[in-house]
């Protein structure tokens, strides 16, 4: 009699969490959906860095960020930071698997382990999750990029990743930090301004787009070469040329 009266127990308890599934997936995809007309008032990435500065009691830390909408910065910032982090963007649905193949090779082989995040992971990362390398975050990441990539045009993933992403301590997004950096309107930023920008992006705590190592200045070098390569502005505005970059 036992297994008989713990069957509807067993039934209850997958009919829960089939519901709290389907649940969870109703709200996140309507919370991508809400973000595609809205700003976003915050980010995770921002939560956890005012968190660490509360619990660690960094009394002169001061988090800024303000929203810049598309039309209110220069084109040359977004095609910086495809030049310089993903310069498949305009092509792939959210992941790079050529990259992510190249990675994994480069680590069997015994180099480095390098990152193969496409602009649209980090977005869904800087924005609902939290920093690490655990599974469970990068399954997570993978489900808010598949998300943002069926529910957002790429326009709006750029718009969003460039007023989320880190460019310095407590610095998030390209208004914060074209008048912390550059005291300038981010329209008015420089196609060199923009791709020192982008340089900082692999450690924005350690690198400044203001005070430059020689790093920085060969990165943001590199990324300005790239820009040009690209073809300018029309590469992220909806003209892209036909031939994908190698």
């Amino acid at each position: 009699m036992l297994p008989v009266l713990r069957r509807p127990l067993l039934i209850r308890l997958l009919r829960s969490l089939a519901i709290l599934v389907l649940a969870w997936l109703a709200l996140s995809w309507l919370l991508v959906l809400l973000l595609r007309f809205v700003p976003p008032w915050t980010s995770a990435v921002m939560l956890e860095r005012q968190l660490g500065a509360w619990v660690h009691r960094e009394k002169d830390f001061q988090l800024r960020q303000h929203w810049v909408p598309w039309g209110q910065v220069t084109p040359w910032v977004p095609l910086a930071m495809v030049a310089g982090e993903d310069q498949k963007f305009p092509y792939h649905h959210g992941f790079d698997f050529d990259s992510i193949h190249n990675a994994i090779d480069a680590a069997d082989d015994g180099r480095r382990l390098r990152g193969a995040s496409t602009i649209s992971q980090q977005t869904a990362k800087n924005l609902f999750l939290w920093n690490g390398r655990s599974f469970v975050r990068k399954g997570l990441e993978a489900y808010f990029t598949v998300l943002i990539e069926l529910t957002w045009p790429k326009q709006r993933i750029l718009e969003v990743y460039m007023n989320i992403a880190e460019l310095g301590d407590g610095i998030y997004g390209v208004g914060a930090a074209s008048d912390a950096y550059f005291h300038s309107a981010p329209a008015r930023l420089t196609p060199a301004q923009a791709a020192r920008l982008a340089a900082v992006l692999p450690s924005p705590r350690r690198l400044h787009a203001d005070q430059p190592s020689a790093y920085v200045l060969r990165r943001a070098g590199w990324i300005q070469q790239q820009m040009y390569q690209l073809g300018g502005p029309p590469y992220i505005e909806g003209h892209a040329p036909s031939r994908q970059p190698h």
